[in-house]
């Protein structure tokens, strides 16, 4: 089960980072851009996979896994959309393990056809998934999960502010996001992995550490997704109650702090991938002295 490999990832690398490939091409460096005035899709693709590629052979023997977000690659067209295939083909020819930021949902045969597409179909380890459609809308991502062993992160407490419009509803004595989280240990309870976690994982935002903290007891056996790490504004005090004694349980996704470390102090005077690099270990430690 991939989710296994995640756990044996992070025991490994002790570094339970997520580097967040969601990159825009306004991010790139200069020396990435395209050489054209006014670039076409095809320049822009070209240009982001070659930043990617760098990136990902700067952390690929410090982190387990990185995280691809299909928003920013689909913004460019079909060029753009092969670019985030691409992009998570190399991760894996890295040794790294690929996480699918897509949040997709549908019912029926739409949820399978999305499942086949990016479980089954894909390079992706893992997805993430909407389960504002229910049972309907998750099963088929579940049931190619076990025809795989890969998994997939189910929305439960999100890190934007606006979340609790809606997760902090009542939902008959308790708050949505409570009765989503308790939806997904109910379905991943029977496919469940040697180090005692689900393949079937929740995103709970780094933003939010008391609910985090009562998540990690309410799920016990769910393995978290954490953003908001960096840019939105958590630290690492903020995401260690994620964490199980192990420090298993969580992994935690930083896309702008690594993307553009080269942009800030102290790694001003690095290069890019020199600057995601020592912004990974940085945030390594950060999380380590947590833990």
């Amino acid at each position: 089960m991939k989710i296994d490999a995640l756990c044996e990832a992070i025991n490994k690398t002790r570094c339970p980072v997520c580097a967040g490939l969601d990159t825009d091409y306004s991010y790139l460096p200069n020396a990435y851009r395209s050489a054209a005035a006014t670039p076409d899709n095809k320049d822009i693709a070209r240009s982001i996979f070659r930043f990617n590629c760098d990136i990902i052979e700067a952390v690929a023997d410090i982190v387990p896994a990185v995280k691809v977000q299909a928003a920013y690659y689909e913004q460019y067209g079909a060029e753009g959309f092969k670019c985030f295939l691409d992009t998570m083909e190399y991760a894996k020819k890295a040794n790294l393990l690929v996480i699918a930021d897509v949040k997709r949902n549908d019912i029926g045969a739409t949820a399978a056809a999305y499942a086949k597409a990016y479980i089954e179909k894909s390079e992706a380890d893992f997805l993430t998934v909407n389960a504002y459609l229910g049972a309907d809308g998750v099963n088929p991502f579940i049931d190619s999960c076990r025809q795989t062993g890969k998994g997939i992160f189910i929305l439960v407490k999100t890190s934007n502010q606006s979340g609790v419009e809606f997760q902090d509803m009542d939902a008959g004595g308790k708050k949505l996001y409570e009765a989503v989280a308790d939806k997904v240990s109910l379905w991943g309870g029977g496919y469940m992995g040697r180090f005692g976690y689900s393949g079937v994982g929740a995103v709970v935002g780094a933003t939010y550490a008391a609910q985090a903290r009562e998540l990690r007891l309410r799920m016990p056996n769910t393995f978290f997704l954490v953003p908001g790490y960096g840019a939105q504004g958590a630290g690492a005090r903020d995401i260690a109650v994620n964490f199980d004694d192990r420090g298993l349980g969580a992994v935690v996704n930083n896309s702008r702090g690594i993307l553009l470390a080269y942009k800030k102090e102290p790694y001003a005077h690095l290069s890019a991938p020199r600057a995601a690099r020592a912004a990974a270990l940085a945030m390594k430690q950060d999380i380590l002295s947590a833990l």
